[in-house]
C-alpha cells in the first residue's frame, strides 16, 4: 500500500516536538505509556500512530489537538479508496441506522474480531490489514464524542451465533455489545430472532446516516467496493426496508438479553 503522506507529517511532527522538548524516544515513550520501539517506527513511518496515540501526544507536547487533526487524515488516507467518502458523512451524521446480517456494524467491532474478519476475507496484505484494522477501530471514536449520532443497529441473530476468529473472540465481541448498549445511551442494538423467517433484511446490509441538515444517504458495502446513494426515491425506499426490518426485531432490552445469554455459550 503507498504510503500516507500524512504519516511522514506526523511522523516529522513528532521528531521536531520531541527534539524541541529534549526528549529521547525512550522517555518520550515513557510519557506515552507506550513502547520505545513503537514510537521509533511512529518516527520512522514503519508503524500508523492510534487515535490514543495521537492524543496522548497532544497532552504531552501541549499541541492543542494538532497531532490528533493529522492522525484522522491520516485515517482518510488510508482507508480503501471506495470507503472515504462514507467515513467523512459517518463521523458527521447526526444519526445513523445500520443493519447487518452477517456480521458486527464496524463500529461496534472490538479489535480481535476486526482484525479476524479483515484476515478470513483475504483481500489484504498483512501491512494493510493492520491499517485497515486501525482505521476501522479509530473510526469508533465517534461514539463517544460529546454528541455523538444516534447509533440504531439491528443484526440478524446469525450474527450471534456466525463463528469469527474462535469463541473467545466471539465471546469478548458479544459482551462488548452488551456493555455498549447498556453504558451508552445514544448507542442501540437490537436483533431480529431466527424466528422471523424471511424478513425484508435478508437482501444485505445497509446503513442509513442522517447528515445535521436532516437529508439521509444511504451507503451500500460489498466485497470490492461500496456506494453512497442520495437519489430521494431509494432513500425513501430504503427507510421504508429499515422499518419493516425494525419490526421484526426484539426489544432493545430483549436483545441484549439474548446477547448476553448467547455469549455465555462461546466457551
Amino acid at each position: 500500500m503507498e504510503r500516507s503522506s500524512m504519516l511522514d507529517h506526523f511522523a516529522e511532527e513528532l521528531r521536531l516536538a520531541r527534539a524541541t522538548s529534549g526528549m529521547s524516544q525512550t522517555a518520550l515513550a515513557e510519557a506515552l505509556s507506550y513502547s520505545g520501539a513503537l514510537v521509533a517506527k511512529v518516527e520512522t513511518c514503519e508503524r500508523r500512530p492510534s487515535l490514543d496515540f495521537a492524543r496522548r501526544c497532544d497532552a504531552v507536547f501541549g499541541a492543542d489537538g494538532r497531532f490528533e487533526r493529522i492522525q484522522r487524515r491520516i485515517s482518510r488516507e488510508t482507508v480503501v479508496p471506495w470507503v472515504r467518502d462514507w467515513t467523512g458523512i459517518e463521523a458527521e451524521a447526526t444519526a445513523l441506522r445500520w443493519f447487518e446480517p452477517l456480521c458486527v456494524p464496524g463500529l461496534l467491532q472490538t479489535e480481535g474480531y476486526a482484525r479476524a474478519l479483515l484476515t478470513g476475507a483475504g483481500l489484504f496484505a498483512p501491512d494493510e490489514i493492520e491499517q485497515q484494522m486501525i482505521a476501522r477501530l479509530d473510526r469508533q471514536a465517534v461514539l463517544t464524542l460529546d454528541r455523538p449520532p444516534l447509533l440504531t443497529a439491528v443484526v440478524d441473530e446469525y450474527v450471534l451465533r456466525r463463528r469469527i476468529g474462535g469463541s473467545e473472540v466471539m465471546r469478548e465481541q458479544l459482551r462488548q455489545l452488551v456493555k455498549l448498549g447498556s453504558a451508552l445511551p445514544r448507542v442501540r442494538i437490537q436483533v431480529v430472532p431466527f424466528s422471523a423467517g424471511a424478513y425484508g433484511g435478508v437482501n444485505g446490509p445497509f446503513v442509513i446516516a442522517t447528515s445535521p441538515q436532516s437529508e439521509d444517504v444511504v451507503y451500500l458495502e460489498g466485497q470490492l467496493h461500496g456506494q453512497v446513494i442520495d437519489r430521494a426515491e431509494y432513500v425513501r425506499q430504503m427507510v421504508d426496508v429499515w422499518e419493516s426490518i425494525r419490526g421484526e426485531a426484539l426489544s432493545q432490552q430483549q436483545s441484549l438479553d439474548l446477547i448476553a445469554e448467547v455469549a455465555e455459550t462461546w466457551t
